[in-house]
């Protein structure tokens, strides 16, 4: 008799979770009002003298956003959950067309701190979801957390732990965003088999392609990644051109195309001229430029990927003042 009510005490105290990977995979739903919604939006909330670590947007800060990004875009992609709330609640009331790709932002866990900023994360982005089922439309947990390059990697099966537990407690797909450099490995099959989908990182201009073979380059990389997960639906969840880069150091070694205004355009407009007619589900990355990203330096590419830049005034790529412009010669 205590012997059973032992093993009731531990089946309680235990939490549940998958016993295998995801057999029937929840399909991704990218329509709104029947039109196909799949060409999307990367989103980082912060702008001057605002960081993850610092001061958050206010709601008037996100409004403004949404606003301007749905003129353009009906799908958005966001990294983590801080502000992710107050960004479904001014999509619900006034009433926009977009739909959100939800994150949970996961670092190494090297301390009791790190455990619980991650587990917070997870809690967090399930409550979202549930409370905002007619915005949120998927999640994905980590960013570029199994590539040999992360600065944040997180042990697989701990990984694999929090997607299993988002995927309990919600009904939208679930995925993890990493780079090609992983997924077209044979140890990513682990991972992507707990996934609906899979979400894609491949940057053409960070790994030395000029403009002239950008989009071939990205297209072998997908087909590439689908050859190792042929029964998995790919999201190309990142990929862009930056407007600016240093010409010394890492971003001189790994990028060999030009930066520019004039690039970004030609780049984002192939890119998407081929993702709509293939019906390539992606966000391009990113909406804003982004000024509190990496190192002290106002022209290293990590501050340049936006389409606008960081006061919200619009590139040209957005602007469309060099629309025709001759790609002959440019790399």
């Amino acid at each position: 008799m205590f012997r059973t009510l032992f093993i009731l005490i531990a089946l309680i105290a235990t939490p549940m979770a998958h016993a295998a990977p995801v057999d029937d995979p929840r399909p991704l739903n990218l329509t709104l009002d029947g039109i196909w919604i799949g060409a999307g939006i990367s989103y980082g909330e912060y702008r001057d003298g605002q960081s993850p670590e610092g001061d958050a947007p206010t709601d008037a800060d996100l409004r403004e956003d949404l606003h301007i990004i749905a003129r353009h875009w009906n799908l958005l992609r966001m990294y983590g959950t801080r502000n992710v709330e107050r960004t479904c609640r001014i999509i619900r009331e006034d009433k926009l067309p977009i739909r959100v790709m939800a994150g949970a932002w996961l670092t190494t866990e090297s301390a009791d701190e790190q455990v619980q900023a991650n587990r917070s994360e997870v809690t967090q982005v399930i409550r979202v979801a549930n409370a905002f089922p007619d915005v949120v439309i998927a999640i994905n947990v980590g960013n570029e957390t199994q590539v040999y390059w992360s600065g944040h990697r997180v042990e697989q099966q701990t990984l694999i732990r929090y997607i299993r537990e988002v995927r309990d407690g919600t009904e939208v797909p679930v995925t993890t965003c990493d780079d090609y450099a992983f997924w077209n490995k044979p140890e990513s099959r682990a991972v992507a088999a707990e996934c609906d989908f899979l979400g894609l990182h491949a940057y053409a201009m960070w790994n030395k392609q000029p403009l002239a073979n950008a989009l071939t380059w990205t297209r072998q990389q997908i087909t590439e990644v689908q050859s190792v997960h042929p029964d998995l639906t790919i999201v190309h969840c990142e990929t862009g051109w930056a407007t600016s880069r240093l010409q010394t150091g890492e971003q001189a070694e790994l990028m060999k195309g030009v930066a520019g205004e004039k690039q970004q355009e030609l780049f984002y407009r192939a890119y998407r001229s081929w993702a709509e007619e293939t019906h390539q589900a992606h966000f391009y990355f990113v909406a804003f430029d982004e000024n509190w990203k990496g190192g002290n330096h106002p022209a290293e590419a990590e501050k340049h990927w936006g389409l606008y830049n960081a006061d919200r005034t619009p590139k040209q790529a957005i602007s469309g003042r060099n629309a025709s412009v001759d790609t002959q010669g440019e790399s």
